[in-house]
């Protein structure tokens, strides 16, 4: 009697412990919350992107969370009503019906390539993933745009040919200045051994 209690208590503070409010439906109140947090990011953002996902595994899922944490790229898969109805709440006007299915978001808070860079490079060899669509700069884009727009380099990358071209012209004048000390110290050295010799 007294083991058969035990097994349910264990069992009831493993099911709390792992599944509470996991697999239960969404509150009004919560859907809210999850609407309005969507919201806010899409009004901090600098671009996003959306993926039509099927076959996205947990190993996929941690390995692009780990990506995006490093690119300043924040990943969220939600239901289409709740991203709609955000989208709507934040001001951007997106064609709803390329909302179809699973919806991976990818939102760039940092660069405006990120998103759509991490997604494309990640997901370049599977087919059961496409990108349908994304934002930038409070308009929405097509899966085109979204594709060129992964094409680009990234901030990072353009701040350092920047950086390379305004080098390039000081280390021309470095090395001229060098290659006239070096001719005019070897003449010095060939008058030194005419004179010794």
């Amino acid at each position: 009697m007294a083991g058969a209690m035990v097994a349910r208590f264990l069992r009831q503070q493993f099911a709390d412990f792992f599944f509470k409010g996991r697999f239960m439906p969404k509150t009004r109140e919560q859907k809210q919350q999850m609407i309005e947090g969507l919201a806010g990011k899409f009004g901090k953002m600098k671009s996003a992107v959306f993926t039509a996902v099927s076959g996205y595994t947990m190993e996929d899922a941690d390995a692009l969370r780990r990506k995006g944490r490093e690119q300043g790229v924040e990943l969220m898969v939600t239901k289409k009503t709740l991203l709609a109805r955000a989208l709507k709440e934040a001001g951007v006007l997106v064609d709803e019906t390329i909302l179809e299915g699973s919806i991976l978001t990818a939102v760039g808070l940092q660069d405006e390539v990120a998103p759509a860079k991490l997604i494309h490079e990640f997901f370049k060899d599977r087919e059961s993933v496409r990108m349908v669509g994304g934002i930038l700069e409070g308009k929405a884009m097509d899966a085109a745009s979204v594709i060129q727009l992964a094409k680009l380099p990234s901030k990072q990358e353009l701040l350092a040919k920047v950086v390379g071209s305004l080098n390039a012209p000081v280390s021309g004048f470095v090395r001229v200045l060098s290659d006239n000390l070096r001719g005019f110290l070897c003449a010095l050295q060939a008058i030194k051994d005419r004179k010794a010799s």
